[in-house]
């Protein structure tokens, strides 16, 4: 598996995720246009700055122009986290994790969101926000848990079911539709959830610590 990091233009990541994911084989360092100003601040280099450049502050472009490989996108038809996806995904990486997706801008949030399902089917892709950690899943999937630990299971429409093994509130061949029905604040049983999912992708949603422990990354 080849596996990147894209650092997104919203709220600071914190340098203690970007220190774990590198141990974790996420080796190479993206940065979404404005994204570079957070690795500025933290005075960590990126590899590639990619993006319109209309974000990246004066400061932090004088600082890495000559240690990291500025890539200057200037169409608008794609945001720069996907101008970083694409880019990835041209390199042949397999997995990204996003940070900085989401910030005081609630539609480059949900756009972001969004983006983890664009390019499922091409890239890997898992955000991590503050304490939570998010990605996009279909088909059979096996979670290491921890008991007592909080799942959230989120769908989109009424053709995705959700089948669920370890789960306080199971889930039976349940359709979860946005804006109708959701699977919040679940609680794993054991050391394991597994999850049928049939029909299309859901989002799933864990504590990040949670997935540090049981090195889920």
């Amino acid at each position: 598996m080849k596996k990147c990091i894209i650092v997104a233009n919203g709220s600071p990541p914190r340098r203690s995720d970007i220190a774990y994911l590198k141990i974790r084989y996420y080796k190479t360092l993206i940065a979404a246009d404005g994204g570079a100003n957070s690795l500025y601040d933290m005075n960590i280099v990126p590899d590639f700055i990619i993006g319109d450049m209309d974000s990246i502050s004066d400061e932090a472009l004088a600082k890495f122009k000559n240690v990291s490989k500025v890539i200057h996108i200037k169409r608008q038809t794609d945001t720069d986290v996907e101008k970083c996806l694409k880019f990835a995904i041209k390199k042949k990486f397999t997995h990204a994790v996003l940070l900085g997706a989401t910030g005081n801008r609630l539609d480059h949030s949900f756009c972001n969101l969004g983006i983890v399902l664009k390019y499922d089917d091409k890239i890997h892709v898992a955000v991590i926000h503050e304490r939570s950690y998010l990605a996009a899943y279909s088909g059979k999937v096996k979670l290491i848990t921890t008991p007592g630990e909080i799942i959230s299971v989120y769908g989109f429409d009424e053709k995705t079911k959700i089948t669920s093994k370890g789960l306080k509130y199971q889930l039976r061949n349940v359709a979860l539709p946005f804006g109708k029905k959701e699977s919040t604040s679940n609680v794993a049983l054991g050391n394991t959830v597994e999850l049928k999912i049939t029909g299309g992708k859901v989002f799933v949603i864990r504590s990040i610590d949670a997935v540090k422990a049981n090195d889920n990354i």
